[in-house]
């Protein structure tokens, strides 16, 4: 991918309008860097096979207290037959085992099976390698800031480390 660091917009079309009033709207902003970010995230993850809504669902389900697929949803805004579709595919490639949850019998979690656990570690190294590509202009302390408002736009005011 040539000069990933460089945002979606080729520099001409940048210098002609970013002082445009859609170049200081947030969400225009933050759905151009969501898209660029998805593009780099999915180009790291293509040897693996993952692109960026299959990494979430496998990064999901190797935490501690795996979800439900309607809880996935939820978190990753996704329609919930999309969210089967990703966990179909992950289960196919034997990546993710549904289990049924022991404190709701009708409850099923999507949790990483041993290999998944391995893949998400070489796929949280490319996505690690991809943020850093997206977020290269902007300083640790930038970085940061990003990572804290972010935070607080999605989970609130006050959210856990």
């Amino acid at each position: 991918m040539a000069d990933e660091a460089a945002g979606a917009v080729p520099a001409e079309l940048g210098s002609r309008f970013s002082s445009a009033a859609l170049a200081h709207d947030v969400e225009f902003l933050a759905v151009k860097a969501f898209a660029a970010g998805t593009r780099r995230l999915n180009h790291r993850l293509r040897p693996l096979e993952l692109r960026a809504r299959s990494y979430a669902v496998l990064s999901t389900a190797c935490e501690p207290q795996p979800l439900t697929q309607r809880e996935l949803a939820t978190l990753l805004e996704l329609d919930p037959s999309q969210v089967v579709a990703l966990v179909d595919e992950l289960v196919a490639r034997g990546l993710v085992v549904r289990v049924t949850d022991e404190r709701d019998r009708r409850r099923r979690l999507v949790q990483a099976s041993p290999e998944g656990r391995a893949v998400h570690a070489r796929a949280s190294e490319l996505a690690a390698a991809a943020e850093d590509s997206s977020l290269a202009t902007l300083s640790p302390d930038e970085r940061e800031a990003l990572r804290a408002l972010l935070r607080k736009l999605v989970f609130g005011p006050d959210p856990a480390p």
